[in-house]
């Protein structure tokens, strides 16, 4: 199977680039777990988000999350990236989550 490339949505790029060294190299290993059809070591699925949305869990001196959807052929879509600092994922971080998703698929529909 060929290795599907990362497509970075919004400041989602700059938010896994601020993450810690070390959290920021076991994000880079799990999303390539992805990229190769593979499941990530910790996720879940966010249908609060939409359709296809799942969430890398990374906990690494904090909880460490990485939004995404593979179900399109061009490519893995990160759509968000952040630190949690409570046990609830906030509202504000599933809201900019649903605007990306949904961004994403009216372009998609307008492509075709």
């Amino acid at each position: 199977m060929a290795i599907k490339p990362l497509l970075w949505l919004g400041s989602s790029r700059r938010a896994v680039r601020a993450f810690p060294k070390d959290t920021r190299q076991v994000v880079g290993h799990e999303l390539f777990q992805v990229q190769q059809g593979l499941a990530p070591s910790s996720w879940k699925p966010m249908p609060t988000v939409g359709a296809g949305a799942i969430e890398l869990r990374v906990d690494m001196g904090g909880a460490f999350r990485v939004l995404y959807v593979a179900k399109f052929e061009e490519g893995i879509c990160v759509l968000h990236a952040f630190q949690k600092r409570t046990r609830r994922t906030a509202e504000v971080d599933i809201e900019l989550d649903r605007k990306r998703l949904r961004d994403l698929e009216q372009q998609r529909r307008r492509r075709r």
